[in-house]
């Protein structure tokens, strides 16, 4: 498969805010605010479940790195870390992806749902989560 992302990376084909061996950042053809940059990993990896840990720590360490220099360098009051990671979650892109978006306290803009998820709960989500974490679930 030769998603859009591998092929931006291959051909170069991008407005580049950083390039690097294991993940890169580049602006999107409809930015949501002046500064929104899409973080990738180099490689091809689906979403958060298919990549390695170090390349996704790799990757949150540019998203940091990225999110700083829109405090500094934009002037940004705070950013919006954004990522779906798959089907069931509306992934529009089949690449691991991050939104950063820059922040101002009066830019108008809301990323917080207004309603709550219509899925009924069964049992106790938070308890079987920490099982599944801790291997006993």
């Amino acid at each position: 498969m030769d998603c859009i992302f591998c092929r931006l990376i291959r051909d170069g084909a991008a407005r580049w805010v950083h390039r690097g061996p294991v993940a890169c950042a580049f602006a999107p053809l409809d930015p949501l605010a002046p500064g929104h940059t899409l973080v990738v990993p180099t490689a091809h990896h689906a979403d958060v479940f298919d990549t390695p840990p170090q390349t996704l720590a790799d990757t949150m360490a540019l998203v940091q790195r990225l999110a700083g220099a829109m405090r500094g360098a934009l002037g940004a009051g705070g950013v919006d870390i954004l990522s779906a990671n798959g089907p069931g979650s509306e992934q529009s892109v089949p690449h691991l992806h991050f939104h950063v978006v820059p922040r101002w306290a009066d830019d108008g803009f809301s990323t917080w749902p207004a309603r709550r998820s219509a899925h009924p709960a069964t049992g106790d989500p938070v308890a079987r989560l920490a099982a599944a974490l801790t291997g006993a679930g």
